[in-house]
């Protein structure tokens, strides 16, 4: 019986440790850039867009793809650094925990 009450205690410390995580992710930002650094976006680590920067050299109304296309790349390039960032936090809070390998938990 003594198990189960480490066991619940651990899982109530995983879970608050869990939503100080999620918080923290609000607030840490990651950038993204494509074009050479022509296109930079900002992101929280959680994936929301903050903002855009865009090289004034690019506002050529014939180019216009170019420039949508260097966008999605900029975000794409910030998300994947977001996940990256949410994958180390997550690392380090389940740290020293019995978990299978290749097991993720949710962000």
């Amino acid at each position: 019986m003594r198990d189960l009450m480490g066991i619940m205690k651990q899982a109530q410390a995983m879970q608050e440790k869990m939503a100080s995580l999620q918080s923290e992710l609000d607030s840490v930002e990651v950038s993204g850039a494509s074009g050479g650094g022509a296109v930079r976006v900002r992101m929280t680590a959680k994936g929301q867009v903050l903002g855009v920067s865009i090289d004034p050299s690019l506002m050529v109304a014939d180019e216009r793809e170019i420039l949508e296309d260097l966008i999605v790349a900029a975000c794409n390039d910030a998300r994947g650094k977001a996940e990256t960032t949410a994958q180390e936090k997550m690392a380090e809070l389940t740290k020293g925990l019995p978990l299978p390998p290749g097991m993720k938990l949710p962000f």
